[in-house]
């Protein structure tokens, strides 16, 4: 295993560049990156400590500096370091320029504004959180996307995440024994979506739960067969009222979200709808 040290430096909250240093690196067998992330770095003092970390921890530098001078000074640093230096954004911004026939502003933090987007985004989260695990069934049809499945196939998470790009998205479990609520038959409004897992997969995960929270118990819920049921059961549901299933097994949680987006778009398409805005 190769270890290297690796320095995101951005001028805003860093999200941008630690998203597309972690891209990077993925493509490299047998490498753990030591990561110094400098965010916020917007004077000639931060950028002086910056370049300090840099020559205590030699290695790749990343970074998105807006501002000339700050630039100016990274670059000359890193040079004398001998380090590589890589502006990540200069490629895409010459290309966006040169094909608008515009300037860029060279504001930090300009995706970070305050409009419009960004309080949808918001109000995603809290819909979500609103309607997690069942809760908030009075006003269901509001959401974008109801996801449903048996326990631990990682529903809340998916639904944070689309909340993230403005997706107002609830989950509905289903739960061995218990008719799934009414409400969740009677949507019109919101795409859904069923979630499974391989069962063998599934009682391992449920096994790690369990560990965590000390219960040494478990029962029907990491018995392998009743598990097969589970699956069987949300498959079967899904199928009757046509909803498409996912099996999230190998999926992330991007990979999971990524396909329910694109499930949501060709459906608001196929009804001629403008689409939700994922940013």
């Amino acid at each position: 295993m190769k270890r290297f040290h690796l320095h995101l430096v951005s001028d805003a909250t860093g999200e941008t560049v630690h998203g597309l240093a972690r891209a990077c690196v993925a493509q490299f067998e047998d490498v753990d990156p030591v990561e110094h992330t400098w965010s916020m770095v917007r004077t000639k003092t931060q950028v002086e400590r910056v370049i300090a970390g840099i020559e205590a921890n030699p290695g790749v530098v990343l970074f998105t500096l807006v501002d000339e001078a700050q630039r100016s000074l990274l670059q000359g640093a890193c040079r004398r370091l001998q380090v590589p230096t890589i502006p990540i954004l200069d490629p895409i911004i010459a290309a966006f320029g040169s094909y608008l026939g515009r300037r860029s502003r060279g504001q930090p933090g300009r995706q970070h504004m305050l409009d419009a987007e960004y309080f949808n985004r918001i109000d995603a989260m809290t819909f979500a959180l609103v309607h997690d695990d069942g809760q908030g069934l009075w006003n269901l049809d509001a959401a974008d996307v109801v996801l449903t499945g048996v326990s631990r196939t990682s529903k809340t998470p998916t639904a944070m995440y689309l909340a993230n790009r403005g997706i107002k998205a609830a989950n509905v479990p289903i739960v061995p024994g218990v008719p799934p609520p009414e409400e969740l038959f009677a949507v019109r409004h919101p795409l859904v979506v069923g979630l499974t897992k391989d069962p063998e997969r599934l009682v391992q995960v449920r096994r790690q739960r369990l560990r965590m929270i000390q219960d040494h118990e478990g029962g029907d819920y990491v018995d392998l067969e009743r598990v097969r049921e589970e699956i069987a059961q949300v498959r079967r549901l899904c199928a009757e009222h046509h909803w498409p299933v996912i099996d999230v097994t190998r999926r992330s949680i991007e990979e999971t979200a990524a396909t329910i987006m694109q499930l949501l778009t060709r459906r608001q398409q196929a009804a001629g709808q403008a689409p939700v805005a994922a940013s």
